[in-house]
């Protein structure tokens, strides 16, 4: 497979699923919905939902049934970047080389963007007319899995550590949890999420589940690394933000050659866990390798 031309065509498919289940732009409340599309379709890679799509294929499944669980991640994924921008978490001005949502439409109605966000993807994920060819009992895994990685035990209890480690002298155990949680448990849960709706048996879900937890890591190390060797006209935002913040992160507690040393590791222990699954996994293969090599 060509991995520009996959990551394009997947991508392009969720923007438009993504237009579909939104609510119109022009609908009443205006503001609240232009918020909402304004970070949605802002740039993003759609690395989740891709990983999703993926994880599917990769299960034997068929990837239509899994493109609004997809969608609904995205919803989720862009709801907690733009509360971390805000000026009480991260307070940055920039987001994927746009001007980030509180800039555009102030701190109040940002807020409620992401809570609108984070509701409606619960919709998308309930809804019945998304999950015709989903099993109630596959369905309600799904929403548990995706809950359960967005909320205190997942994704919102990792940005906390993250803001209360700033500042501090974090040792490896502390940045571990905040990467597993804050970014891990989201890529995590869209692995997990289309082993299921592809209808993985639990020999595969395990493996994939292990693949997920590599990858994430593997993912957020990268990101780190980035910050301090990145460029930043291709990364669209401020380099060298979480050195400035005194920031909890593996260049910090390990330097950069360690980091990089890890990311790799984690990169082949990804690739070990799923290579009995056979050329059905080629798409993660590629995107483990795209997610520790990219430069933005």
């Amino acid at each position: 497979m060509e991995l520009k031309a996959y990551l394009k065509q997947h991508r392009q498919t969720i923007d438009q699923a993504l237009e579909d289940l939104l609510p119109d732009k022009k609908l009443r409340p205006t503001q609240l919905h232009e918020a909402m599309h304004y970070s949605v379709f802002a740039g993003g890679k759609r690395i989740r939902p891709i990983l999703m799509m993926a994880a599917c294929q990769a299960a034997g499944g068929t990837i239509e049934d899994v493109i609004p669980t997809a969608c609904a991640m995205e919803m989720i994924h862009t709801y907690s970047l733009i509360h971390d921008d805000l000026p009480a978490m991260d307070d940055d001005d920039f987001r994927r080389g746009q001007p980030t949502n509180h800039k555009i439409f102030g701190d109040a109605t940002a807020i409620l963007a992401g809570d609108a966000l984070l509701t409606e993807a619960f919709v998308v994920l309930s809804a019945q007319q998304n999950n015709k060819n989903i099993s109630a009992e596959t369905q309600r895994r799904v929403i548990e899995i995706i809950a359960r990685a967005a909320g205190a035990t997942g994704m919102v209890g990792g940005q906390i550590v993250d803001m209360e480690s700033e500042g501090t002298q974090p040792d490896l155990a502390t940045v571990d949890y905040i990467h597993t949680h804050k970014t891990g448990a989201l890529i995590l849960a869209s692995i997990q999420a289309g082993a299921l709706l592809g209808g993985a048996d639990e020999e595969t879900f395990t493996a994939l589940s292990s693949f997920g937890k590599s990858a994430g890591l593997a993912f957020q190390i990268a990101d780190d690394i980035l910050d301090i060797v990145g460029d930043q006209q291709q990364l669209g935002k401020d380099i060298g933000s979480d050195q400035e913040r005194g920031k909890a992160t593996y260049p910090a507690v390990l330097g950069l050659n360690e980091s990089k040393r890890r990311a790799s590791e984690l990169h082949q222990q990804a690739l070990d866990i799923i290579s009995p699954l056979g050329d059905a996994a080629e798409p993660l293969r590629q995107i483990s390798g795209y997610i520790i090599n990219r430069s933005s």
